[in-house]
């Protein structure tokens, strides 16, 4: 005789907490105060610090030719860098979640890698390759080619240090759908760009748009590598990270949070979409999972 107080089906689907109603309150309230003293209180101080003369002395900051060039010059990386890291990161997550080959796992590591070595290095690995007494320093030279202290310099920086936000945040997405979708649309003829067009990337969209918010981000306020490979050449080769230290050091507190406050509104702004974002591509993921398996065929 079954027990029906011992059935599984009798359990419930969530057990909560045990804890005492107090220690949920302090945990809250540890939480809620971490983030005002370490989020809130400093984002609010650059912006007040940013306005302490006013709109005009604000507006005057930004207006000014060192500031207008380093906003040129950041957008128009992150303009180059994106799109890069959105190639490559399809088509990185597309080989690792859709195929097994030889060498996966090492690619894998690979596109981490960006990960554990610290920007400053990577600025100076390409200073090493491509500056003046690098291994391409001379042939450059000599065909009055200019990487390092120079656009095409920051823009490689800038490239190595987001290419992991695309690829990172595609290939689970890829791996909990599956190849059936896929594989369906070959059967009934599609050819594989119609197959990633219609089937693959309406199934990775939101996750792709996530992976875009981050790696455009990172590549804005990216300071460590950009720094190296830059020089710091006012006027040419300052992105907006670069003025606000440039003007800080300078005692221009004014005009270097005004110039800061641009990147605290990209990460607000960043922040609502990544919200957005992070909610479809979950909501794509819990579906994905859900999907029942597929039933093997009888002979």
């Amino acid at each position: 005789m079954s027990h029906p107080s011992t059935s599984s089906a009798a359990l419930p689907s969530r057990v909560s907490t045990t804890e005492a109603p107090w220690v949920r309150r302090l945990l809250i309230g540890i939480s809620l105060a971490f983030l005002l003293l370490f989020l809130l209180l400093p984002l609010a101080a650059v912006f007040s610090e940013a306005l302490r003369q006013g709109w005009h002395a604000y507006l005057d900051g930004l207006r000014e030719p060192d500031a207008w060039s380093a906003i040129k010059l950041t957008l128009l990386t992150a303009v180059i860098a994106v799109p890069l890291n959105l190639v490559f990161g399809v088509a990185a997550a597309w080989c690792i979640a859709k195929f097994e080959f030889r060498g996966k796992a090492l690619l894998v590591t690979l596109i981490d890698l960006p990960f554990s070595i610290s920007p400053v290095v990577a600025g100076l690995m390409y200073v090493l390759v491509f500056g003046t007494n690098g291994w391409l320093g001379h042939w450059l030279a000599e065909h009055d080619i200019k990487i390092i202290f120079a656009v095409p310099g920051i823009v490689l920086a800038t490239v190595f240090v987001t290419f992991p936000f695309i690829a990172r945040e595609l290939i689970p997405l890829m791996q909990a759908q599956g190849n059936d979708e896929e594989q369906a649309a070959t059967v009934l003829g599609a050819n594989g760009w119609q197959t990633f067009w219609y089937v693959t990337l309406p199934n990775i969209k939101w996750g792709l748009l996530y992976g875009v918010i981050l790696c455009n981000a990172r590549a804005m306020g990216e300071f460590g590598a950009v720094s190296v490979v830059s020089g710091h050449i006012r006027g040419q080769t300052n992105t907006i990270p670069l003025h606000v230290e440039i003007l800080y050091n300078e005692y221009q507190s004014v005009a270097a949070f005004s110039a800061a406050s641009l990147l605290a509104l990209l990460a607000l702004v960043t922040l609502a979409i990544k919200t957005v974002a992070e909610h479809r591509s979950a909501a794509q993921q819990r579906a994905a999972a859900q999907l029942p398996p597929e039933r093997p065929v009888q002979s």
